[in-house]
């Protein structure tokens, strides 16, 4: 379930935290209000494994990874087609007057872009990443719907969820490799 190098499970915990302090924030645009304290907190904790995973990081900079002159270009190019795919269906879902299903999209995106990545630094825990946030985005806005909450605070309640569990996860996987 683990990368084979350190820094890039430290990066991962790293990177995870940052973005569920983006979705949890997301998910502030029009939460109920009982939400508010918990979307905060979650953010802030987020944000503590941003900074101890980039301390590991840092500390194992040169440790190896599994980015080097090929998977590097190559996953920029992912990255970039997740950049351009999730612009796209929003201008699209803007110009339908749809902008409440941007976040679910947005997530989507986020989430299917984890398939390559995982098979591209072999890294078998971001295909769960991928399933889970995939899944997180698809019963995002039906959920929201049922429950008489604005999309976007599911979507970011759900996705910045799975992402805290993620980083937290990467973390501890990386103190203890």
């Amino acid at each position: 379930m683990t990368s084979g190098f350190l820094r890039d499970i430290a990066a991962s915990a790293a990177l995870f935290g940052f973005v569920t302090s983006v979705w949890f924030g997301w998910a502030q645009e029009s939460p109920p209000q009982r939400w508010r304290a918990w979307l905060t907190t979650g953010s802030i904790v987020g944000l503590a494994c941003t900074v101890a995973g980039g301390i590991l990081v840092w500390r194992h900079w040169n440790d190896g990874t599994a980015f080097d002159a090929d998977t590097s270009p190559r996953f920029g190019i992912v990255v970039a087609i997740e950049f351009v795919l999730a612009g796209i269906g929003c201008v699209l879902l803007a110009r339908r007057g749809k902008k409440e299903l941007m976040a679910a999209w947005v997530a989507l995106v986020v989430g299917l872009h984890f398939i390559p990545l995982a098979i591209l630094v072999d890294y078998a825990f971001f295909h769960l990443v991928a399933v889970l946030v995939s899944v997180a985005a698809i019963v995002s806005v039906p959920l929201a719907r049922r429950r008489g909450v604005y999309p976007s605070a599911m979507t970011g309640l759900l996705t910045g969820s799975v992402f805290l569990v993620a980083a937290y996860v990467s973390l501890i996987s990386a103190l203890t490799f």
